[in-house]
């Protein structure tokens, strides 16, 4: 790719673009700042459209972000420090990062026709947990998540892009209201299994699975609510030391996942 213009004027339009893109509370959210290089080349990889990509003109931008837009023919210039340093004042300043139209919204209905397990987070808020749990069910071969109660609007908000490293939009995530998650997954006919502390199962018989499953969390404080334990067909427990309260949920999705793993990473069209 050749060499790069340098944004050098406060008045070019993108300025402005990237300062309304990059505001914490707007009403409607139709394009999203992806910051840092991993995240923009998953997100590229992942289908995901974008306006632009920029850097700081003191730092090159890594051959593989340039050859990924090249491919995309997504536009690159670069900001100069001081403007940077103007758009984003007291946040840190990002070496790479781009402007994307946000993906349509997952439903419930496109996980229908995957073929790897479900994982449902509910009532699960703290962001890093649920971006830990998104790339760890990405590598190990899930096919979707559903979030219930999280407090997100959209899973394109920054913080939530930042802690899956840009892996958000490589699977199905759907924000769903608690009354339709529980319908959808009683009709669906999948096996559904919460993750309780003294469960009918333990993470190891998981192993044995060979079919699609459903893998309900709870929050780390309040664990899973009534209504996901009443639908679920089976609940599952980690062994642990007893004088350990308890799991961070993230970790507790990941042993779940790498139980899983053989299978759905077997089943995975992309494996």
């Amino acid at each position: 790719m050749a060499s790069q213009d340098v944004i050098i004027e406060r008045s070019d339009p993108a300025v402005q673009r990237i300062i309304d893109v990059a505001k914490h509370s707007r009403s409607v959210v139709r394009t999203v700042l992806i910051e840092d290089v991993e995240p923009l080349l998953q997100s590229i990889h992942a289908g995901v459209m974008f306006i632009e990509v920029y850097g700081i003109d003191t730092t090159p931008l890594p051959a593989d972000l340039l050859a990924a837009c090249e491919k995309r023919e997504i536009p690159v210039r670069l900001l100069a420090s001081a403007i940077a340093n103007q758009v984003f004042k007291a946040e840190k300043k990002p070496k790479a990062f781009g402007i994307a139209r946000v993906p349509r919204p997952s439903r419930l209905e496109d996980l229908a026709d995957k073929t790897g397990d479900i994982v449902v987070l509910d009532g699960v808020k703290i962001v890093g947990n649920i971006g830990a749990i998104v790339r760890t069910a990405f590598a190990l071969g899930a096919s979707g998540i559903v979030l219930v109660d999280s407090d997100l609007d959209t899973v394109a908000d920054r913080r939530l892009i930042r802690a899956s490293r840009g892996y958000v939009f490589s699977l199905p995530i759907v924000l769903s209201p608690r009354t339709e998650a529980l319908r959808y997954f009683q009709d669906s006919g999948m096996r559904t299994m919460v993750f309780e502390a003294d469960g009918d199962l333990t993470v190891d018989d998981l192993n044995a699975i060979d079919e699609r499953i459903v893998l309900m969390f709870g929050s780390e404080k309040a664990g899973p609510s009534d209504e996901f334990s009443s639908v679920a067909a089976e609940s599952v427990s980690i062994p642990m030391n007893p004088a350990a309260e308890s799991l961070n949920v993230s970790v507790s999705a990941g042993i779940a996942l790498h139980g899983r793993a053989r299978r759905n990473l077997s089943a995975s069209p992309t494996a």
